[in-house]
């Protein structure tokens, strides 16, 4: 990898930008659609707010801003004389799941402007621009999550120009469809189209984001690379038995499907507990009529199924499903499984691996990450690198979610000098 210049700037200029990550990252909690705690999902009033807020800071910085076709905030600043250089991408999502924590996602879009911030060429008359032969652009994607419509990526999908027409039929809690939501947003969904990007507009993808595990908190390291983005299928399953009388129907003519389900999420746990790098989760169970005095009668479940590498984890599905076989055999039931959702391992580009290796420095690790990111759709159009920051005890998706000012820091550290090697391949 051809030698880079390390990044000249003050302590102190860093110490100021991870506070001002850490205050608009308190700032951004209180958009919220559920006081006391924080929900922001796609195409809410909440939404609009906050990329009225990050254009503003885009703005800050001398960025051209516009909200794409599909919602998402986008800041550019091209090269001085080249307007339409292609451009790095940096950023994350705004969006959030229910209840949820204040860093993830938000910290990555932060970071990125911060990057623009200690990178970017100012001259005399106060104007800015890329000092690479590529544009800087800030992406806050919109829907990461997937919390309002139940189809994760989708901000990300209409960039990578994978956008599917059988989503607008996709509905709320409220029933609200997903073409009515683009309308009420202010969206045309004819031209969701215009939000995808070509290959050739794009130098590549670089996302910080916290670490939504412990692996950084327990080895004592602040900051990773990341090697991989996990592969996953999700599927719903039903079991069928019978429905009986609670009081009158003896063990040995029960068709149980509730502790079917339960005996399989069991299997699920000890199967993949026995695989390296392979997490299987069951989230939902439901048994069916529901009533205090009746045998369940049918049982459905979820499992949310991921692996570092494509082929173990379609290796253990096929054992969980031969597991399935022989309980429901045993307790003379039925199951069947609907797949839901699939999404090969994403792998981070070599050379952004190494550029995001160097701007951590020596002996800097690498970790694949077990949750989606956007990085995964964008994969599809150019190459992706990651830059994972501690998550002290690794719990996300909660409110006790949480990053350090000094992991920030060093994270925004981190992220400009793998620009910097980053320029410095390109030229």
């Amino acid at each position: 990898m051809t030698a880079a210049r390390r990044l000249q700037v003050a302590p102190e200029r860093i110490a100021a930008a991870s506070r001002r990550v850490m205050g608009r990252c308190e700032e951004l909690a209180r958009v919220t659609a559920t006081p006391g705690s924080i929900t922001r999902v796609y195409l809410s009033p909440e939404h609009a707010r906050v990329n009225r807020l990050a254009a503003e800071w885009m703005r800050e910085l001398g960025m051209t801003t516009r909200q794409d076709a599909a919602g998402n905030q986008v800041g550019r600043l091209a090269p001085a004389g080249s307007p339409d250089a292609p451009a790095l991408l940096l950023g994350s999502h705004l969006d959030t799941v229910p209840d949820a924590g204040r860093f993830d996602g938000i910290v990555g879009v932060l970071l990125a402007l911060e990057v623009v911030r200690l990178l970017r060429r100012v001259d005399d008359d106060g104007a800015a621009s890329s000092p690479f032969p590529f544009a800087l652009e800030v992406i806050a994607f919109s829907d990461e999550e997937g919390t309002r419509f139940g189809k994760a990526l989708l901000g990300s999908s209409a960039v990578a120009g994978q956008w599917d027409a059988a989503w607008w039929d996709l509905a709320d809690a409220d029933g609200i469809t997903l073409r009515e939501a683009f309308r009420d947003f202010g969206l045309d969904p004819g031209r969701v189209g215009e939000a995808a990007r070509r290959p050739d507009e794009l130098v590549a993808y670089l996302e910080a984001h916290i670490e939504q595990g412990p692996e950084l908190h327990r080895s004592g390291q602040a900051l990773a690379a990341v090697s991989s983005i996990a592969s996953a299928r999700r599927f719903q399953l039903v079991v069928e038995g019978e429905a009986r009388h609670a009081g009158g129907t003896p063990y040995d003519m029960r068709r149980d499907a509730l502790l079917g389900a339960s005996e399989a999420a069991l299997a699920v746990e000890r199967i993949c507990r026995g695989e390296h790098h392979i997490i299987g989760t069951v989230g939902q169970l439901e048994a069916f009529p529901g009533a205090v005095n009746v045998v369940p009668g049918e049982a459905h479940f979820s499992l949310d199924l991921r692996g570092e590498f494509d082929d173990t984890r379609d290796h253990t599905w096929a054992e969980i499903s031969s597991e399935l076989d022989a309980i429901m055999g045993r307790r003379g039931l039925r199951w069947r499984a609907r797949e839901v959702h699939s999404a090969p391992a994403v792998f981070c580009a070599p050379l952004l691996q190494d550029v995001v290796r160097a701007g951590i420095g020596a002996d800097a690790p690498t970790l694949f990450s077990r949750a989606g990111h956007d990085a995964m759709s964008i994969g599809a159009i150019t190459g992706v690198g990651m830059l994972f920051l501690r998550n002290p005890d690794g719990i996300s998706h909660h409110p006790d979610e949480a990053v350090t000012g000094a992991d920030v820091a060093a994270g925004l550290r981190a992220l400009a000098e793998a620009v910097l090697h980053l320029g410095a391949e390109v030229r």
